[in-house]
């Protein structure tokens, strides 16, 4: 029966290995920088606040290397082996997923990763260092789902990424001080009332960038402006001196 089993079970190629090992960072990538954007709030544009971001970085960090520590505990396959159809099992018994305790350790060599491709490359047996320190191998998983779940598996990680980064800095971006700046000016200007026949509201994400440094802050902003009428562009340059509030510089279509 062993043997029958160790036949199905091929060795991953080192192709898949790495793109699992790419989907497994894309993915925990995402998770720390969606919690540290929530820890630091809409308003972190306004504040300014470097030691608040230093702790919340110091705070998220550990989590982030505890998820790749542990992405390969159930059934010795993570997110990135189970989209590309591979998983760890025991060198000698293929049929057996290595203790928790084993996959820890193999693991932990992920700090040294540049180490780790380097002898996954040159190793004939295609392992890396820490399968070669607790015994493992990756192999094909003869049990893996279909091709189309593992795809829009992929496919919706990737668009739940940019969907939530693109949110967040459209939020963050309304809820600063130097948009709210912005709108007030726009809504003032007789011309840009005028030509777009009234304003009806505002497009959903705002261009451009707002920097502050030291309490003083420059912002340029390009704001879509729905009018009644006719629909604009709006430019809009503000300057901001450390305890003061945000100024128009100028404003153009």
């Amino acid at each position: 029966m062993e043997e029958e089993i160790n036949q199905k079970l091929r060795v991953s190629s080192r192709k898949r290995r790495i793109a699992a090992f790419i989907i497994d960072h894309f993915t925990i990538t995402f998770l720390l920088v969606s919690t540290v954007f929530l820890s630091m709030g809409t308003s972190f544009l306004d504040n300014n606040d470097i030691s608040k971001m230093t702790i919340t970085m110091l705070a998220v960090m550990p989590i982030g290397f505890l998820i790749y520590f542990v992405k390969d505990s159930i059934k010795g396959i993570s997110m990135g082996k189970w989209i590309m159809g591979i998983m760890i099992r025991d060198a000698d018994e293929l049929n057996q997923v290595p203790s928790f305790g084993r996959l820890l350790i193999r693991n932990l060599l992920i700090i040294i990763w540049p180490v780790e491709f380097i002898v996954l490359a040159l190793s004939q047996e295609k392992k890396r260092l820490g399968d070669k320190i607790v015994n493992t191998i990756v192999v094909n998983n003869p049990n893996k789902p279909n091709k189309l779940p593992r795809i829009i598996a992929l496919i919706g990680v990737g668009i739940t990424f940019f969907t939530f980064i693109i949110l967040f800095v459209g939020v963050t971006m309304k809820s600063s001080e130097a948009y709210k700046v912005a709108i007030i000016e726009i809504e003032q200007n007789q011309e840009i009332l005028s030509e777009t026949g009234g304003i009806k509201g505002y497009g959903i994400m705002p261009t451009g960038n707002i920097s502050i440094t030291g309490g003083n802050g420059q912002a340029q902003l390009g704001i879509k402006v729905l009018g009644n009428e006719k629909d604009l562009k709006i430019r809009v340059y503000l300057t901001k001196e450390s305890n003061e509030k945000w100024k128009l510089v100028e404003m153009n279509k």
